[in-house]
């Protein structure tokens, strides 16, 4: 019987037209008593009409459990992914600057 706190891998493979993906620009989340909706869309922000034309690209139904945790994972990856950035912002040291 497996511990309980031994860490598991998950073995998951998709079909090509899967791994491409969707572009979205433009996401909204709404939610019931029993579960979250991530709506993503690709719309055109060009546009100056009052509507703006847009097509829903993925619609995600999530329970409250898996919604928290795909939050946490979105605020560590953007976390890390910032830190990245922003070490490649840093100005670079001129080696041959007289200390």
């Amino acid at each position: 019987m497996p511990e309980a706190d031994a860490e598991r891998h998950f073995d998951i493979h998709a079909d090509p037209e899967v791994m491409a993906g969707h572009y979205a620009n433009f996401a909204n989340v709404s939610h019931s008593d029993y579960e979250f909706t991530v709506t993503f869309a690709r719309v055109d922000h060009e546009v100056e009409e009052e509507a703006v034309p847009g097509v829903v690209v993925s619609r995600i139904n999530l329970s409250p459990r898996f919604m928290r945790e795909l939050i946490d994972a979105m605020e560590d990856n953007f976390s890390k992914w910032r830190t990245r950035e922003g070490i490649k912002n840093l100005p670079e040291f001129d080696d041959d600057t007289e200390r």
